[in-house]
């Protein structure tokens, strides 16, 4: 007969004595499992004493996490962590030295529990710990074991970031130049800057002050790849919080210290692999300096605005500077002003008396107008090619310049996601615009050539105008998935995404997904989509039993942090638990410490429903982390939060957990999927294979042939 599920077999320890086997009852009080123990080794004083894991953790047990404790854990009798605290207090403040050293290293280790950091922060040690910073006497290993401290008790979110002073902001910024050489200071100094800046307001001003970027470029000069990681985060933090109207001034500064050339040549080509850390913090400083095209983005053209007028000017003084000007004879201005009409309808504008009025539409706003002229301007030869070529054509074919690059314009802003927040998820930066001082332009000028060519190859007319930028964002995004290297490398890769190569990957991928709408097809379609429907559902049941690991974020993303959840092979519980890394495979279920039942689970809700998008966040509310968050809830008040890897996951787990609760499964996954299966089932269906004997056994593979002499070598 199995045991109570209430009851749990464990072993525990007490140095000095021999470990103690004992059934645990968690229906009882922790305080009387405690004194039980206690009373056992004629030990006084039980509330004095707290049960802990015995592995690297060494976690307090609590009446919140007594759950955790498995069968065959082993546990170890312990001061209980109001004692432990007063004692590394009392510690840390020796005057030997080595006992300081080893009390600083028991603390940053301790520090990682949040049973042990709230009763040492109730001490004031946060104080004590930016005193002993502020006082500048240790070095070394004490103070990295100081500093590791500091940022594992801050990591709890128990206290605020507010209440640090400008001399300790100071002296962990001095470290940043002093320390260059021990990693372990560095590192976190770093750590400690940036969440300074991303948690306050207050502090991003002080930090601003005392830290340049001119003292962080050298460390992404180095070899060791978590110091550049850091680096760029404290880089990514001051540019995201800095106000609108210093965010530019800073993007100069680091134009000027060469920070895209020198992460180019230090991180994107360095011969190392690009973990997920620094591929995020890449992401994010490409999403911030697109983002600085926001506000001419958002800028309609004044009419009026003489100097902007100019630029329209210089458009067409470029194109048509070999045609002669008019005489000053009476009438003159008349011929001027024709001409202009003339020539602003060869540039492809919409309105040709007055191209200004173009320029009115938010987005693109005044950012086309500034492409048209970069292209102008540095491209000249393929600027002027165009405009003549399609003023030379017969007026139905002529790919209008100016409202294509318009609305190419637009289109570059949203596949760059131009003035959305960055994703605390997203890995995806692309090197090539690493390559260049000014990427969006030259991408522009990339894009409009290869319009150009599109619509060529198109025979397009200007009926035909949408249907041009619908294939033209087509081979750019399917471009761009390659992640090319350089802008030389993607517009190579756009040469083989001719038109015609666009029709047959649409002909194929048709094919593919040819449906069939005859009544009888539709019959059939209805009457197998249920099995279809079963099948899906137990393919993501499946994948629950397999489990996925899902990353903690915290406002220091850096220290990352795993946990993972899985269904039980009956279907009837969900295990989940912290994990030290990302595991390699599947995670037994014995190694999750927290279990939920299916049955105490009342609602899946998703986006911003959940609980921990209310939440207020430096990078809470942007558009893809609500896209891929999702909170179970149970009994009165329980939550467990979600914040899948990818799209495929949040499918994947939406879809399950509402098969458990016996609903619809609605992902788009789901829908694809069916349409897929569905497919396949009717054409399997439909084959004629009447008299054909179908065996159940798969054929044998034939033998290896004598010789291979009927190979031919096509070299």
């Amino acid at each position: 007969m199995p045991p109570p599920a209430d009851i749990v077999k464990v072993a525990i320890e007490w140095p000095g004595a021999f470990p103690k086997l004992m059934e645990i009852d968690q229906k009882k009080p922790l305080s009387s499992i405690i004194k039980e123990v206690c009373d056992g080794w004629s030990l006084a004083n039980h509330d004095q004493f707290a049960l802990q894991h015995a592995d690297s953790s060494n976690f307090y047990i609590t009446e919140k996490n007594r759950n955790e404790i498995k069968n065959g854990a082993i546990l170890r009798l312990t001061t209980s962590p109001a004692q432990n605290a007063q004692q590394l207090h009392e510690r840390i403040q020796s005057s030997s030295m080595d006992a300081k050293l080893e009390a600083l290293k028991d603390l940053a280790n301790y520090s990682r529990d949040v049973t042990f950091a709230q009763e040492f922060i109730n001490l004031d040690g946060i104080s004590l710990l930016t005193q002993m910073v502020e006082s500048g006497t240790d070095f070394g290993d004490m103070l990295s074991f100081t500093l590791t401290a500091f940022v594992e008790l801050m990591d709890h979110g128990i206290v605020s970031w507010d209440t640090f002073s400008v001399a300790f902001i100071k002296k962990i910024a001095s470290y940043v130049n002093k320390f260059a050489s021990d990693i372990s200071i560095l590192q976190r100094s770093l750590a400690i800057l940036e969440s300074m800046v991303l948690n306050s307001h207050d502090l991003y001003q002080k930090v601003a002050q005392e830290i340049t970027i001119g003292q962080l470029i050298p460390h992404l000069q180095g070899t060791d790849q978590e110091i550049q990681t850091y680096t760029i985060a404290v880089i990514n933090a001051l540019f995201l919080k800095a106000p609108d109207d210093k965010r530019q001034e800073m993007a100069n500064i680091l134009a000027q210290k060469q920070l895209r050339s020198i992460i180019l040549t230090h991180v994107i080509r360095a011969q190392r692999a690009i973990n997920n850390e620094m591929a995020h913090q890449l992401y994010v400083l490409q999403v911030l300096t697109f983002n600085l095209l926001e506000d001419r983005m958002m800028t309609k053209m004044d009419p009026q605005d003489q100097a902007q007028r100019d630029i329209i000017f210089e458009l067409r003084r470029i194109a048509f500077d070999a045609e002669s000007e008019p005489n000053n004879s009476s009438g003159s201005m008349e011929k001027r002003k024709s001409m202009y009409t003339r020539d602003y309808k060869k540039l492809g504008f919409i309105n040709h008396v007055n191209p200004a009025m173009d320029f009115t539409q938010t987005p693109p706003g005044m950012l086309a107008l500034d492409n048209m002229l970069y292209f102008a301007k540095h491209h000249q030869d393929a600027y002027i090619r165009i405009v003549l070529e399609n003023s030379s054509r017969e007026d139905k074919h002529e790919c209008p310049f100016g409202r294509s690059s318009i609305e190419l314009t637009k289109m570059l802003c949203e596949i760059l996601k131009v003035g959305e927040l960055p994703s605390e998820t997203c890995n995806d930066f692309h090197p090539m615009f690493f390559t260049h001082d000014r990427s969006f332009e030259e991408f522009f000028c990339i894009c409009i050539q290869l319009l150009n060519k599109t619509w060529k190859e198109m025979r397009a007319t200007s009926e035909d105008f949408n249907k041009v930028m619908q294939v033209v964002k087509e081979q750019i995004m399917r471009a761009l998935t390659t992640k090319p290297s350089s802008l030389d490398q993607f517009k190579s890769k756009l040469q083989n995404l001719s038109y015609t190569e666009i029709l047959k990957i649409r002909q194929s991928e048709r094919m593919n997904q040819e449906d069939f709408q005859s009544r009888p097809i539709l019959e059939l379609k209805e009457k197998i989509q249920p099995e279809i429907l079963e099948l899906i559902k137990q393919q993501r049941l499946n994948r629950l039993v397999e489990g996925t690991c899902f990353r903690k974020l915290n406002s220091r993303r850096r220290q990352d942090k795993f946990w993972y959840c899985r269904l039980s092979p009956n279907h009837k519980v969900l295990h989940y638990g912290d994990l030290e890394e990302s595991p390699q495979g599947e995670v037994p279920h014995d190694s999750l410490q927290d279990k939920l039942p299916v049955a105490d689970i009342k609602a899946v809700v998703t986006g911003k429903d959940c609980p921990h998008m209310k939440e207020k966040g430096a990078l809470k509310q942007n558009k893809e982390v609500l896209e891929l968050a999702f909170s179970i809830l149970y009994d009165s008040s329980g939550q467990l939060n979600f914040i899948a890897p990818d799209k495929h996951e949040y499918c994947v787990w939406t879809d399950g957990l509402n098969a458990l609760l016996g609903k619809d499964m609605l992902s788009d996954l789901t829908r694809n999927d069916l349409d897929t299966l569905l497919s396949m089932e009717i054409k399997l269906r439909l084959l004629d294979l009447e008299n054909i004997q179908i065996p159940d056994a798969p054929p044998p593979i034939p033998k290896e042939p004598s010789n291979y002499d009927f190979v031919y070598d096509c070299n």
